[in-house]
């Protein structure tokens, strides 16, 4: 007998959101509050063997290359053809590690420099820089220019994104992760940066099933083929329009609020990742410009919540402009919350202009 198509969606919708394992993850408002007898177990990265390959170049043989290959082919790098690599460094690796460096804005020897093993060590998305083979960063093509800017914004192959008649977007949680209120205030502030720019808005139900966005954290092997890696290495990953899926490694310590006080190394500011995931939801690819929230990697202990200019001109080509701002790009610029703390420019300028005029005014 043959099975609807509606069927075999629903079919899918349900082994996700149950053979996923029941996860509990770490949350806490700040990192002062990470109890003493937690901090021994969130010191190490996942990817931290990778420190002892600083210096490698093609022809050399050391142990751990093997791992490294298997990292490459999880991010796209190199080809999907075997899981059983050599530790050689060999023609396929040192090809990989120059369109790496190319699309982190790395100098592009093909050897693993200190500075390309310092970037591959960062906590980063899930989600591939290159799809089927097709880079979408620098290494794979031309940067667009849009007026005075170069944009390096990217889409998923085939630009996939939510239809015209679907801008009221809904989204839930998986109710086995018992989410607090003050959880769910994070996504709220972390949709908003996006509806600030686009006519999209976001609206939470209650129904997991019915939502065309579906929020979970989880660990390990959680059933859609991507598994998370425990502390550190793979923080998230969420899936092109229409599938509507989010998943955060729930082994992470999560930082709901002040991810400035120091107290640990692996700390991960939550919006920060949120955000960063949504704009997958939505359709957008990785970008090689570091400032930007599309920026494949951040590292623990860093709050980046505030779109920048290429993560706005990647979603508006897609959705077109926020209507409330009577056709404009957008709010201002001014404001970036990145590395610690609010660098408000345009306050400052409105300020000095207020100055000068006043003094203007007495004389």
């Amino acid at each position: 007998m043959k099975i609807p198509p509606k069927f075999n969606l629903l079919l899918f919708i349900l082994s996700i959101s149950f053979s996923a394992t029941t996860a509990f993850p770490h949350f806490f408002p700040n990192v002062s509050s990470i109890p003493p007898s937690f901090l021994p177990n969130t010191t190490a990265g996942a990817w931290d063997t990778f420190n002892k390959l600083t210096g490698c170049h093609s022809g050399q043989k050391l142990s751990g290359i093997s791992k490294l290959k298997n990292y490459f082919r999880y991010f796209g790098y190199i080809g999907n053809t075997t899981n059983n690599f050599t530790d050689d460094f060999d023609d396929a690796l040192e090809s990989a590690v120059k369109n790496y460096q190319l699309n982190f804005n790395l100098n592009a020897t093909g050897e693993l420099d200190e500075s390309t093993v310092k970037q591959i060590l960062k906590p980063r998305c899930g989600v591939p820089d290159i799809v089927n083979g097709s880079s979408t960063m620098n290494s794979g093509k031309a940067p667009k220019t849009v007026g005075h800017s170069v944009a390096h914004y990217s889409f998923f192959p085939g630009r996939p994104r939510w239809p015209e008649w679907r801008r009221n977007l809904t989204y839930a949680f998986d109710p086995r992760n018992q989410l607090s209120d003050d959880v769910k205030r994070v996504f709220v502030s972390a949709f908003s940066r996006w509806s600030e720019w686009t006519p999209l808005t976001f609206t939470e139900t209650s129904n997991y099933f019915t939502a065309d966005l579906r929020i979970g954290f989880y660990a390990g092997d959680h059933g859609d083929g991507e598994e998370f890696d425990g502390v550190l290495g793979t923080l998230a990953h969420a899936f092109a329009p229409p599938r509507g899926l989010l998943h955060l490694d729930s082994d992470e310590t999560w930082i709901i609020d002040d991810v400035f006080a120091s107290g640990s190394s692996s700390a991960m500011d939550l919006e920060s990742v949120a955000v960063h995931e949504i704009g997958h939801l939505l359709g957008l690819g990785h970008s090689s410009v570091e400032d930007a929230i599309m920026f494949p990697t951040i590292s623990s202990g860093v709050r980046k919540v505030e779109l920048a200019r290429d993560d706005v001109e990647g979603i508006q080509e897609l959705y077109g402009t926020n209507p409330d701002n009577n056709g404009t790009t957008g709010p201002s610029f001014g404001e970036r919350e990145v590395n610690g703390g609010h660098r408000d420019t345009s306050v400052l300028v409105k300020i000095l202009f207020l100055a000068v005029g006043l003094t203007l005014f007495v004389l």
